[in-house]
């Protein structure tokens, strides 16, 4: 099958794993900043933590309840447009994903809770309002593991799934910090950047080492990303992600700047390095959206049903991101005290 001979039936599956593939990697961003923002809450008892806590809440706030919207969207799609594969993945992966929903309701729970608690308890919901989001993000990543070893459950699969999930919580972190830096000023500020250097360090260790094992443990991946003339081209993707990480890296030894100079680039670098791994990922994988089981054709629904289908898509996804769009110009700039009423 060749993309001149393709017929429209045949396409729709590749627009549908484009749209699910979009709705991920928009939650994986948006989404990710928030979780990053709950995992450096800061839990220490004094006015400073108190003040640093709540700017950091009150920089998500207009944000974080819609950002999950995106994930909604990309499990929606895969449910409908995909049901073999939802089927299978889900087989595999439904005590972590269980998981993961009991971390994202923690959260949920503790984010509202928190405003209304009484100090002595407002304590314990900001310490489950970060247990929710590690659980969320080490989930997340475990998850992302055993989808590339395959849902292999043996000892060095699982300890390759439990370097995914720090290495994942890590990168939330990062673009977490890099979105505070952008967010607040002062000491917070210096303190994000402090965080967004060694989360990015670490990040930039996890994605070394998760590229270095997926091509081990796939010898189909490694034979995609350096075959020869392809590999001229394929090679641009890491190469993209390694600049910005020594980029951003050198540029956060400078701040804060005059004016707040360049406050809003390290959450730049973070998108791109964000874009770049999930394009390797996926050039890695595709057409398969279960590795070595299912290719996107097998797994798809009937072309009559993905064409009903793509009408509601192309109505409902542009809809949620104008509304994404107009949330963040509406709440631009910097952000300020939270108040309790």
């Amino acid at each position: 099958m060749t993309i001149a001979t393709m017929t429209f039936d045949q396409w729709l599956p590749v627009i549908f794993i484009g749209l699910m593939g979009f709705a991920v990697l928009v939650y994986a961003i948006l989404d990710g900043y928030d979780l990053g923002v709950g995992i450096l809450l800061p839990l220490e008892d004094s006015e400073t933590g108190h003040q640093h806590r709540n700017m950091m809440i009150s920089s998500i706030g207009p944000f974080w309840d819609a950002n999950e919207t995106w994930l909604v969207l990309a499990v929606g799609i895969m449910l409908i447009a995909f049901p073999a594969a939802h089927s299978e993945i889900l087989f595999h992966l439904y005590l972590p994903a269980s998981l993961m929903l009991i971390g994202l309701i923690l959260r949920g729970v503790a984010f509202d809770f928190r405003t209304k608690a009484t100090m002595e308890y407002r304590k314990l919901w900001n310490f489950l309002f970060k247990c929710g989001s590690l659980i969320t993000t080490l989930t997340q990543g475990y998850m992302l593991g055993q989808y590339v070893v395959s849902f292999d459950k043996s000892p060095s699969s699982i300890a390759f799934c439990i370097l995914s999930a720090v290495c994942v919580s890590a990168a939330f972190s990062f673009i977490g910090a890099a979105w505070l830096i952008m967010k607040t000023e002062g000491e917070l500020q210096k303190r994000a950047i402090k965080w967004a250097t060694w989360s990015g360090r670490a990040t930039f260790v996890g994605v070394i080492a998760v590229s270095i094992v997926n091509t081990v443990i796939n010898p189909f991946v490694y034979e995609r990303w350096f075959q020869f003339p392809l590999v001229m081209f394929a090679l641009l993707i890491p190469a993209i992600a390694l600049m910005c990480f020594v980029l951003n890296d050198s540029l956060l030894k400078r701040l804060p700047k005059t004016n707040d100079k360049y406050c809003w680039l390290p959450f730049v670098y973070a998108i791109v390095i964000f874009i770049s791994s999930f394009i390797g990922l996926a050039f890695s994988f595709f057409p398969d959206i279960v590795p070595g089981k299912l290719s996107v054709w097998d797994a798809a629904s009937a072309p009559e049903s993905l064409a009903f289908i793509l009408v509601g898509a192309v109505v409902v996804i542009p809809v949620i991101l104008l509304y994404t769009i107009f949330s963040y110009k509406v709440f631009h700039g910097k952000a300020t005290d939270l108040k309790y009423y």
